[in-house]
C-alpha cells in the first residue's frame, strides 16, 4: 500500500478547520451568493468589527475567500462556488443520520 499524501491532508485539514465554526459557515454561505464589505458583514453578524475580521482573516488565510480594496471598505467573496457543495454534502449526511437514528428508536 502506498504512504498517504499527508501535506494533501494536512492542506485540506486546514480548510476544513477554516470552516469549521458557525460565524464562518454564515459568512461563506452569504459570500457564495454575493460579495460584501467588513462593514456590511459586521452588520448582518451581530458582532464587532474586529471579530468579524478575525473570522475573515481565517478564511482568508485558508484561501476559502478572496478580498478586494476599494476605497476606504474591503470586499470579500468565496474563491471558489463549489464551497457550497461542502454544504450540500454535510446536510445530506444530517439528514442520512436522523433517518437512521429514527429508525432506532
Amino acid at each position: 500500500m502506498k504512504k498517504p499524501n499527508t501535506k494533501s491532508y494536512e492542506s485540506r485539514a486546514r480548510i476544513m478547520k477554516a470552516l469549521a465554526h458557525p460565524t464562518r459557515l454564515f459568512i461563506v454561505d452569504q459570500l457564495a451568493a454575493h460579495e460584501y464589505c467588513v462593514n456590511e458583514l459586521t452588520a448582518m453578524i451581530g458582532c464587532d468589527m474586529s471579530t468579524v475580521s478575525r473570522h475573515l482573516s481565517i478564511l482568508h488565510t485558508a484561501g476559502v475567500v478572496v478580498s478586494e480594496k476599494r476605497g476606504v471598505c474591503i470586499y470579500f467573496t468565496i474563491r471558489c462556488r463549489c464551497v457550497r457543495s461542502l454544504f450540500t454534502c454535510a446536510d445530506t449526511i444530517l439528514r442520512s443520520a436522523r433517518k437512521a437514528q429514527e429508525l432506532v428508536t
